[in-house]
């Protein structure tokens, strides 16, 4: 039996949930092909490990209906969030929130965000069509993902921002300058996403790896030579450290995130049981603060992302 996976309340008065949350996007194929039947038995995995904590998009391809399927009788038992991808008009918004009840085969979402800022639109039409689902029962809290503290806060104007999803990992540390202050400071849980680097700090990947055309990493970019080249200079120093303490680069990278207090919980993404399983446990190693310190010492330096 598995130790189970600390929570934290996600913002001020929010609900509580696991401070691992199973990421989605690979379920669909963004990172190369998953096989359905294998999707499935992950999602089972990661909820048996006490995962409990589900993050999906309307852009991710087959994701939330793969997600529909797993969750046959285990719905209640998962605190499951998605995102508005598309266009923010209310046709669009109206549009997105049925297709994604209907592919995750669910009456509500527990938690609903905007993928991105889309000045396009004004954010009051936005959220006035996202308080309104809230109101009808389809939508329960609202957040947003890659907004700044300023767009937060004009959205916040607006009505309650129960969470943010900012990029944050030990190579792309800009969060920490903005959103994390300004979530801590005003009881917006965060919900940090590829805390791994997207997949750069697991050691798996030599600085010169060439993804597959069908995996978005192969062109993706912020993948650049320079932060190949940091990811596996990361990895060189620190995995005697996770070693060491009876863990895996990959844990350590996600228990590197979880360890700054702004931090809610670490979106981890998985292709099989075995990587959930392995997300899972990096949920219960707490990093002190000589960890925090040792670890500095050994990256200085060697975060070149943005």
């Amino acid at each position: 039996m598995t130790e189970s996976i600390p929570v934290r309340k996600l913002g001020r008065g929010g609900p509580e949930v696991p401070v691992i949350c199973f990421g989605a996007w690979p379920l669909g194929g963004g990172m190369g092909q998953v096989e359905e039947s294998t999707g499935i038995r992950t999602v089972h995995a990661a909820i048996d490990a006490g995962v409990t904590f589900i993050d999906t998009a309307e852009m991710y391809r087959t994701s939330e209906s793969t997600l529909g399927k797993a969750l046959k009788g285990k719905r209640d038992g998962v605190f499951l969030a998605s995102k508005l991808s598309g266009d923010h008009s209310r046709t669009h918004i109206r549009e997105a929130i049925e297709s994604s009840l209907t592919q995750l085969e669910t009456d509500h979402l527990d938690l609903y965000q905007v993928h991105s800022p889309k000045p396009q639109w004004p954010i009051n039409e936005t959220m006035d069509e996202l308080v309104k689902l809230q109101q009808e029962g389809k939508v329960r809290h609202l957040g947003v993902s890659n907004f700044n503290a300023q767009q937060t806060a004009e959205a916040m104007q607006y009505g309650r921002i129960q969470s943010s999803q900012p990029h944050y990992s030990m190579l792309f540390k800009r969060a920490e300058t903005d959103p994390l202050p300004f979530c801590l400071e005003n009881g917006i849980g965060v919900i940090v996403y590829s805390p791994i680097g997207r997949g750069l700090l697991t050691g798996k990947y030599t600085d010169s790896h060439r993804f597959s055309n069908d995996d978005h990493r192969s062109s993706h970019p912020s993948l650049t030579a320079e932060v190949r080249s940091a990811a596996a200079e990361i990895n060189r120093r620190l995995a005697p450290f996770a070693s060491d303490n009876g863990y895996t680069m990959a844990q350590l990278a996600i228990a590197w995130t979880l360890a700054n207090p702004a931090v809610t919980s670490a979106i981890c993404g998985a292709k099989t049981p075995e990587q959930a399983i392995e997300n899972a446990r990096a949920g219960q190693w707490r990093l002190s603060e000589s960890d925090m310190d040792e670890i500095a010492g050994l990256t200085e330096g060697l975060s070149p992302g943005v």
